[in-house]
């Protein structure tokens, strides 16, 4: 039962021969080597490509120890080339080849290949993951699954699927599983285990204990706009500790590095400038969210604001909180500004849109609410609202487009309904 994750694939296929090193990073245990050393090989073979001509090495396999030194590798690449053809180069887990910027710096000036790696290192997880080579390498960042890819291999309707992927997220191999206990322990071990274990290690924290609270605290509030000196007044008040707002600032950055969280900024629509903090944090996987939290808060409103943020994102844009600031009148008729907020402002190119995240609309004035701060909007660009509940796409009068979160989901085209 493959997966299969077009997206990706597409992505690789269109940058075959950019004579650039292609970096697959994400998560972990998010799907990079399997789309690299099967679905992309298997690719490859179907266009012609000799199994001589795809030089495959998993650096974290021990039969592959001795390629981890770099005059090893150079040399067993150098006697694979055999003839002009072009030569693919799949390397993976390459923070384990030592000083593996110059190897592929290097291999980069051999005319036929054409190199892709992925790995777990922190230079490739995080925001400089370009500039380890100098402009030479070229980011393909793999997510969780989404919903729809979810749903290729879930058995139930979409309706169960949504609740099932709502509490236990996208991670290829929980997916594959078939107990909610299985899942649950999986989700648990993999945060504590892999990924806390990663986090510590990698950037030598020593304040390990403050650093779990931490994640407990953003789990918590998903969608809620928070800063560092809230942060710190929680520490202080609720948990007693003393831990200053630089360590905080530090360990929000781990946590961004190793993608466990994103950050969207404020974004003033009508200013067109980032406002700065306060801001919100969302979970890359609501099923490691969730098991952070022991299971216990999972409220569909904000695990279904952190899915709609998460599918934007896989879909290449970049994405903020929008701020629509409006002058109004107080009970006294003094004048004063207030600020609306759209949930996401959603950019990739000249596209943009702005979405409300509405888990239902009961009645005129909750739609009222939702709509209001798109009309205070006066640009061209689209506006949505997406719901809990089926619904037929509506668009109205003011040219605002209602949808349900399945068709915002499951229709590649979904923004353009």
């Amino acid at each position: 039962m493959e997966i299969k994750r077009g997206k990706y694939l597409q992505d690789l296929i269109d940058r075959m021969h950019n004579h650039l090193i292609k970096v697959v990073t994400g998560i972990r245990r998010s799907g990079k080597s399997y789309l690299l050393f099967h679905i992309f090989r298997d690719y490859l073979l179907s266009t012609g490509v000799g199994e001589d001509h795809i030089i495959s090495i998993e650096l974290d396999q021990r039969k592959n120890r001795r390629y981890r030194d770099p005059d090893a590798m150079l040399e067993y690449i150098d006697a694979c080339i055999r003839d002009k053809s072009m030569y693919y180069i799949l390397l993976d887990e390459v923070q384990m080849l030592e000083e593996f910027e110059e190897v592929l710096n290097s291999l980069l000036h051999i005319d036929n290949v054409d190199i892709y790696v992925t790995g777990s290192n922190s230079r490739f997880l995080s925001k400089d993951v370009i500039t380890e080579f100098r402009g030479r390498g070229d980011e393909i960042h793999v997510y969780p699954l989404t919903f729809k890819e979810f749903m290729q291999v879930y058995e139930g309707d979409m309706y169960h699927g949504w609740s099932e992927y709502m509490i236990y997220g996208g991670l290829p191999l929980s997916v594959t599983m078939n107990t909610e206990e299985q899942k649950a322990s999986y989700l648990t071990r993999l945060f504590d285990e892999t990924y806390l274990k990663d986090i510590i290690e990698r950037n030598h924290v020593e304040k390990t204990q403050e650093l779990e609270d931490l994640i407990n605290i953003l789990a918590s509030v998903i969608g809620s706009l928070i800063n560092i000196p809230k942060i710190e007044a929680t520490f202080r008040t609720v948990l007693k500790s003393n831990i200053s707002g630089n360590t905080i600032r530090q360990y929000v950055e781990y946590l961004e590095d190793a993608f466990i969280i994103n950050k969207a900024n404020r974004y003033n629509v009508k200013g067109r400038r980032y406002i700065g903090t306060p801001m919100k944090y969302y979970f890359e996987d609501v099923g490691l969210r969730n098991a952070r939290l022991g299971f216990r808060q999972v409220e569909e409103t904000h695990l279904m604001e952190n899915i709609i943020y998460n599918e934007l994102r896989s879909r290449g844009f970049s994405v903020d909180v929008g701020v629509v600031e409006k002058r109004s009148k107080d009970e006294s008729g003094e004048a004063k500004r207030i600020q609306l907020e759209i949930d996401f402002v959603a950019n990739l190119g000249s596209r943009r849109y702005y979405i409300q995240s509405a888990f239902a609309l009961p009645d005129e004035d909750k739609k009222k609410q939702e709509k209001r701060p798109l009309l205070e909007v006066r640009d061209s660009f689209k506006k949505i609202i997406i719901v809990k509940d089926p619904v037929n796409v509506t668009r109205d009068e003011n040219g605002v487009t209602t949808m349900s979160i399945y068709d915002f989901l499951l229709k590649d085209n979904s923004l353009e309904l």
